[in-house]
């Protein structure tokens, strides 16, 4: 079986296994994981790119919130085409548009932000620090740009522990994430190739 049919085995097994978590149980699994937004050890004034939830997902709003209390400036990311995303600053109050794939975002008239700490959706992990996203591919290449710019950002993937595997098939383009916030807290990784 090649790489690609078993990452497509792997995220559909983890999606099932996330969606067969209660509903009741996921919210209040996200809402014990904003707590946890001063141990991420934020620098002060970061530009933080969360995500609008979709499906069963982790909500990270409560946890985007908590790190805009901490002093945070919040961007989502906006699909502009089949191959990129930018960030676009969330402020309070300002109208989300449809981003497609059951998403929201800030409209083309909000600022586009450079993240300083992202937090990455995904639908599998394992304990190198990889990580299966949704199969588009577009957080591969949004954080290729980043890191390869005078700033690369922190990342922190952001799932539910049923969303661990044993291993994700490695591939020259992944990229690897040092750190997972799940319900059992902030986890730090060892990246190995």
């Amino acid at each position: 079986m090649d790489n690609r049919a078993i990452k497509k085995r792997l995220r559909q097994e983890a999606l099932a296994r996330r969606d067969a978590l209660d509903p009741e149980w996921r919210i209040e699994a996200s809402l014990r994981m904003a707590d946890e937004a001063a141990h991420i050890g934020m620098e002060p004034g970061a530009t933080v790119s969360g995500f609008w939830p979709m499906r069963s997902e982790v909500d990270v709003r409560p946890l985007m919130f908590a790190l805009r209390e901490l002093g945070g400036r919040l961007c989502l990311p906006a699909i502009l085409d089949k191959q990129t995303i930018v960030f676009r600053e969330l402020v309070r109050g300002a109208p989300l548009v449809d981003m497609g794939f059951g998403t929201a975002g800030p409209g083309p008239e909000a600022e586009i932000l450079q993240p300083t700490l992202m937090l990455v959706p995904l639908a599998a992990f394992d304990r190198r620090g990889h990580r299966i996203g949704y199969g588009a591919g577009y957080y591969d290449r949004a954080i290729a740009k980043l890191q390869a710019g005078p700033r690369p950002p922190r990342l922190v993937g952001i799932a539910f522990d049923c969303q661990e595997v044993e291993r994700v098939p490695d591939e020259p383009h992944d990229v690897v994430i040092p750190e997972f916030l799940t319900e059992s807290g902030l986890h730090s990784f060892t990246p190995a190739l």
